[in-house]
């Protein structure tokens, strides 16, 4: 049964399995730690964020005032929680593609988060930015981008429909007691509605918006109070204030213990629960989470497995870190080897060990955690299983390995800007000298 139909309800089953993939404890522990000391920069490195953006150049262009806000805000961003609410896609959860989600505005500057395109979204990293309106990394328009990357981005302006500055609690360690209060669904559009509208200009929050609820679309009118007829002119709710929180959902429907959601969400929807930790919403109230928050990896049994192997029962173990077969001599094992690479035929134990590297049983889980960039979590689950010292034999458990790996290069090429444009995208075309002859040169260069 796919893990995404075990509950019966598609979309509590799609969060039950981000929930237990995407955010791994040890990221958010580490990440924690480095932001309760002060080092915001770690916190994006221990939560697979890109800084791509220089406070120093901000003060010299936008004023010390406006880096001086800046750095505040950088100083606040728990990076695992912004993950953690980043929106996502089916079939496997994984973080919407080639999206630019704005967090802070100051003026005409954004401050921004930019996930790769789907091409280059190996590892599940994303970057951290300033961009004015059109999408445009400063310092001035007409320049070079001043990251490779940013040529080929499919989305460079940021997104209406997922705007984070109007929900600073889903990134903000500072405002995460807010999520309770701010929580979507139509008992919360109206009021929603007047905070969009006022940030539009409207400072008295009067006037309509849309509501986006998959194919179909509602339009919540803030003088009425309720919803009205469709309308294509106006704003967007922020999917965010459309919907309920996935996480409470989850928790009502019994999914889900508040030990394995991330700390700050734990204390903000479950704060009398046990093991919650404390927290009244102020910066630097929250404490370091322990692993126990999120579901370990498994890492195997404690201790042999027993295999029934020619009427006995037969133990696999490791030996200096390296699955075994324990009660074969190792005269009988290589005998044994030989005879299963003419025959086909394998000895019971040996299958086993076989099995172990070829095809675990929890492959589908070191798959999941490749998805999501948790490649420690996943080496962890495979050193389990065959050991730490063992050579991985060909099979569908190295091949995820190495897809993994080449999804990441793919990433590092785009980030460098080596990676081929989006097929959307091409570069504009050179003026030819006159008097030359022959079909025109491709607008891509090719």
């Amino acid at each position: 049964m796919s893990p995404h139909s075990a509950t019966g309800d598609p979309r509590l089953s799609f969060w039950l399995h981000v929930r237990e993939f995407a955010v791994p404890a040890s990221v958010i522990e580490t990440a924690t730690t480095r932001r309760l000391a002060g080092d915001w920069a770690g916190a994006c490195a221990a939560a697979g964020v890109d800084v791509d953006l220089d406070l120093r150049s901000a003060a010299h262009r936008h004023g010390r005032e406006t880096a001086d806000r800046i750095r505040g805000d950088l100083r606040a961003l728990a990076p695992d929680l912004l993950r953690w609410h980043l929106p996502r896609v089916a079939p496997d959860g994984l973080l919407r593609p080639g999206l630019t989600v704005s967090l802070a505005r100051y003026g005409e500057l954004h401050l921004v988060v930019r996930t790769p395109p789907h091409r280059a979204s190996g590892g599940q990293r994303f970057g951290l930015a300033l961009r004015d309106a059109a999408g445009r990394r400063w310092p001035a328009p007409g320049r070079p981008p001043a990251h490779p990357a940013d040529a080929s981005h499919p989305h460079p302006r940021p997104s209406p429909r997922f705007r984070l500055d109007l929900h600073r609690h889903l990134w903000d360690a500072g405002r995460s007691a807010e999520l309770p209060f701010r929580s979507g669904g139509p008992d919360r559009w109206t009021a929603e509605a007047r905070i969009l509208l006022r940030a539009e200009g409207r400072p008295d929050g009067v006037g309509a918006v849309r509501v986006r609820l998959g194919a179909h679309e509602v339009v919540v009118d803030t003088g009425t109070g309720g919803p009205t007829a469709p309308g294509s002119s106006l704003p967007v709710l922020p999917d965010a204030a459309a919907r309920v929180p996935p996480d409470l959902e989850l928790l009502r429907a019994g999914l889900i213990g508040p030990d394995a959601l991330h700390p700050l969400v734990a204390a903000a929807l479950a704060p009398a629960a046990p093991g919650v930790p404390a927290t009244d919403g102020a910066p630097g109230t929250d404490r370091v989470p322990t692993t126990d928050r999120a579901p370990a990896p498994d890492r195997g049994p404690d201790g042999p497995r027993i295999v029934h192997c020619r009427g006995s029962s037969h133990r696999i173990g490791l030996v200096d870190g390296v699955l075994t077969a324990l009660d074969h001599h190792p005269d009988e094992i290589r005998r044994e080897e030989l005879l299963m690479a003419l025959t086909g035929t394998p000895l019971p134990c040996l299958q086993t060990i076989d099995d172990a590297h070829r095809r675990p049983e929890s492959l589908a889980d070191v798959r999941a955690r490749l998805d999501h960039g948790d490649t420690a979590g996943a080496l962890a689950v495979v050193e389990g299983l065959i050991g730490a010292d063992a050579t991985l034999r060909a099979g569908a458990l190295r091949d995820a390995l190495a897809a993994a790996a080449e999804r990441r290069v793919a990433h590092g090429l785009f980030r460098a800007g080596l990676a081929d444009p989006a097929p959307h995208r091409t570069a504009p075309s050179r003026p030819r000298p006159q008097g030359l002859r022959g079909h025109p040169r491709h607008a891509n260069g090719r």
